[in-house]
């Protein structure tokens, strides 16, 4: 469970942790996050399969929100499969290299979510301050290259967290406050100096995160002031309808996250609750709530997934019961 290294004691593992003092309800408080999983899983695999199977949906706003279903989709995969198996099976054991892949693969995933947004928001962008040129700005090969571009902006940014936090001895204590390994949470339990470790991430949330909302922010500006100097109002609200589905995407994802981020660097006295609850919002509840949004917002989507269902349920073979079967043969 542990080794000396010299003369320090270095943890080889590190214990998860789910709600103190509420263990003997780990199991009914798994239910929600059973539902969670099932449902972000299902949503957003639905999502891309209509919009692979509908060409009439092969378009640009579509396109990056399969982009943004992907990325939900792994960050569901990445963490709600060890918050459950600490709270069914109470396993709050992970080795390093383990936590090391965890977190990197939740920074990465988080990376490419802020960027898709972006681009989502630079779609709107165009669609509303520039309709005229929106098909040829925004072409197959140029969302190609963007959606390729966000990812290697992740991959560039989040690879050396790994390698950074691999470096320390852990040798204070081993037990993380969530039931999954973040970078600003693992760092903080090093017995080292770990001021590069702060200074990079915090450069990597500002360049990121911070940049992309603030770029998030400015286009809506321009998309509001193009708004609001269309004559109709009729075509003003239905302009501003068609953001309203990425704003709750937006406000989801960055608020939380910011939010944590200042709580786990300057933040120590905040209360463990706080941590809790947005802990666990910042990576669970957007992978749940972008499907449902955008299936209900999105006439368009809304459609294709009702004609989905009827169609199978037309195609679906229905047997009558048995003992209706039984029943109705006794009569002549």
């Amino acid at each position: 469970m542990s080794a000396v290294n010299d003369t320090k004691f270095q943890f080889t593992i590190f214990l998860l942790t789910g709600i103190p003092g509420k263990e003997d309800v780990y199991l009914w408080i798994s239910i929600p996050f059973c539902l969670m999983y099932v449902i972000s899983i299902v949503g957003n695999s639905v999502i891309l399969f209509i919009i692979k199977t509908d060409p009439s949906l092969h378009e640009p706003m579509y396109i990056f929100l399969s982009m943004l279903s992907i990325t939900d989709l792994g960050l569901s995969i990445s963490t709600i499969p060890t918050i459950l198996g600490m709270f069914l099976f109470n396993s709050r054991e992970i080795s390093l290299d383990a936590c090391f892949a965890q977190l990197f693969f939740i920074h990465l995933l988080q990376c490419m979510e802020s960027s898709f947004l972006l681009l989502m928001a630079f779609d709107r962008f165009i669609a509303i301050c520039n309709p005229l040129r929106y098909a040829s700005i925004l072409t197959p090969w140029r969302l190609s290259k963007m959606g390729l571009l966000c990812v290697l902006r992740g991959v560039v940014v989040v690879l050396p967290l790994p390698f950074l936090l691999k470096r320390f001895q852990y040798c204070r204590t081993n037990i993380l406050s969530h039931s999954y390994c973040v970078h600003q949470e693992v760092m903080n339990l090093a017995c080292s100096d770990i001021t590069v470790n702060n200074v990079y991430g915090l450069s990597t949330l500002v360049l990121t995160t911070a940049l992309d909302s603030l770029l998030i922010f400015l286009s809506y500006v321009m998309i509001f002031k193009t708004v609001l100097n269309v004559v109709s109002h009729a075509e003003c609200l239905r302009a501003l309808n068609t953001c309203v589905s990425h704003l709750c995407a937006v406000l989801l994802f960055y608020i939380p996250e910011i939010g944590l981020s200042v709580i786990h660097r300057f933040g120590n006295s905040s209360s463990h609750l706080l941590q809790f609850v947005l802990g666990y919002f910042y990576l669970l509840v957007p992978p749940l709530m972008n499907p449902i949004v955008y299936s209900v917002k999105s006439k368009q989507l809304r459609a294709r997934i009702i004609r989905v269902f009827i169609n199978w349920r037309a195609f679906a073979p229905s047997f009558p019961p048995q003992g209706f079967m039984l029943c109705s043969s006794s009569y002549p």
